[in-house]
């Protein structure tokens, strides 16, 4: 395998990547608060050992996985009339309590419990500033939620939802579709502002994220094909070689 194959090679690995990444943005378009993945690659650049290189042919560049990262752009907001649903306007996370600890999120579909707490879709307690999980006693209703996240029933404020951030966006590690993992130390957001009856959309942008796909293949195909083109000519090269002459 000659050098044309393994730079293509990477390269096909790179869009392999890109397009699983893709996917997964389009797949999420309509789930609450989630944030679409981006992909880093850079050229990885080798010198050739040959000095008799002809000029131009000194270094050849490779397609390198940098890494992945989520982009924290906030997705447009939707009325639902649901008063179980809040969106937040800004920075900062709803805090959920997790069989894996405390996780944060954008989406602010939650529901009541049986018992009277306040879970996501995934039945994660959500959590007010104190870390603990936001209960409505059983004969109460949410009558309203302020945009400092105070929960108020007809018998008065019985809660506050915790917002948190933390500096760098980057460091939150994405479990599934919706839940991140802080991996640094979190604060409370100062200003915090939150909707209820709303909920924030994905910010995915389906057509932009379509058209990234059909360019993935596009460049997949012709990199796939230039692979076999030098697979064939090698193979013809070798035939020539070794054929027997003519007597």
């Amino acid at each position: 395998m000659d050098n044309t194959t393994y730079i293509a090679l990477s390269r096909i690995d790179a869009l392999t990547r890109s397009l699983d990444v893709t996917a997964n943005n389009l797949a999420n378009t309509n789930t609450a608060g989630f944030k679409a993945s981006r992909e880093v690659f850079s050229d990885y650049i080798v010198k050739q050992k040959d000095i008799h290189q002809l000029p131009g042919g000194k270094t050849e560049t490779y397609t390198q996985d940098r890494a992945t990262y989520q982009d924290h752009m906030q997705g447009p907001l939707r009325e639902t009339g649901n008063t179980t649903d809040f969106a937040i306007n800004g920075e900062g996370y709803f805090t959920v309590l997790t069989t894996q600890g405390i996780r944060l999120t954008r989406n602010g579909q939650f529901q009541r419990r049986a018992d009277g707490v306040l879970v996501d879709m995934a039945g994660n307690p959500l959590l007010d500033r104190y870390r603990r999980p936001i209960t409505i006693r059983q004969n109460d209703d949410i009558l309203s939620v302020s945009s400092d996240g105070t929960i108020s029933t007809q018998e008065g404020a019985i809660g506050t939802i915790n917002l948190v951030t933390v500096d760098n966006l980057n460091t939150l590690k994405p479990e599934g579709n919706y839940l991140l993992q802080p991996t640094t130390l979190t604060h409370n957001v100062t200003h915090k502002e939150i909707r209820q009856g709303m909920l924030e959309s994905s910010n995915v942008n389906a057509v932009t994220e379509a058209t990234r796909m059909v360019e993935i293949q596009r460049d997949y195909d012709l990199n796939f094909q230039l692979i076999q083109t030098e697979s064939t000519r090698r193979t013809s090269a070798i035939d020539k070689i070794t054929a027997e002459p003519e007597a």
